[in-house]
């Protein structure tokens, strides 16, 4: 098995600002913006939020309610309208979907997403980003992968409930790709176990992982993470300063047998 931790969401880059943390510590990841999608920021609903107006809040109306967004990966059923078949999917294309193909990710493989994410303030209805509080690097959901669907011309041969995903609108590539879950999940609540970045770091790309997932030995590391001077233990942990871009980490678990009996405790 391998687990891939999946950066998605809104960062500094796509969405110009992270996700919120809200003040009962529920997060919302924000989907990036993508004009090519048919779904708009107004027509999702988190928890009891309507994200239009979470990211027109939270952006200053620079991303407003009317704005399309890149739905993606899905996870949530009460996200949108569905039709009755409907499953979990995220779609990928482009090097990162190479970089999974090349790494042999397939059925049965395991999905982390993570993004960044800030702490908010609500205020007759309206949110603002929480005085000190640091961006943190966070998990926020999951897909155990049980079918992959390389996405051809002809998508008349697709099933209709997948039509309405971002990833069949416009032009994504020739490796166009989605992975359709076999089970699925979102983290509601933020919690330190979920927290990627170390503690009291003010850059959310230095890591906190458990000490196990050290590259020592012959040990294949994260990928993309192959330069040792990346690495160092501290204690039982293992400290990560993780590349600033780059959408697709994948840990090889025959390498790391602690890492399933982690995984299961994450997940539940």
């Amino acid at each position: 098995m391998k687990i891939i931790f999946s950066r998605k969401g809104f960062d500094s880059s796509s969405g110009g600002c992270p996700s919120p943390i809200l003040a009962d510590k529920r997060m919302l990841s924000l989907p990036i913006p993508d004009k090519r999608s048919p779904i708009k920021y107004q027509d999702i609903v988190c928890h009891e939020f309507n994200l239009g107006e979470m990211v027109s809040s939270l952006t200053n109306n620079k991303i407003r309610a009317d704005y399309n967004a890149h739905l993606d990966p899905d996870l949530n059923v009460r996200s949108v309208q569905r039709e009755a078949e409907w499953k979990p999917v995220l779609g990928q294309t482009d090097a990162a979907q190479g970089h999974l193909r090349n790494n042999d990710v397939t059925t049965g493989d395991v999905f982390l997403f993570f993004g960044l994410f800030k702490e908010v303030t609500e205020e007759n209805g309206a949110f603002a980003w929480k005085r000190n509080s640091p961006s943190k690097h966070v998990i926020w959901g999951w897909l155990k992968i049980g079918q992959i669907i390389p996405v051809k011309a002809d998508l008349s041969k697709l099933p209709s409930w997948l039509k309405y995903h971002p990833h069949l609108h416009g032009d994504r590539g020739n490796n166009n790709t989605l992975y359709i879950a076999e089970e699925s999940g979102i983290f509601t609540y933020f919690s330190e176990e979920l927290q990627l970045t170390l503690s009291d770091s003010k850059s959310p790309g230095m890591w906190q992982l458990p000490g196990w997932m050290h590259p020592v030995s012959g040990k294949t590391p994260l990928s993309y993470h192959s330069k040792l001077d990346r690495w160092q233990k501290n204690g039982d942990m293992t400290i990560l300063n993780a590349v600033f871009r780059g959408q697709e980490f994948i840990l090889n678990c025959a390498d790391y047998p602690e890492a399933e009996g982690w995984l299961k405790g994450l997940i539940g």
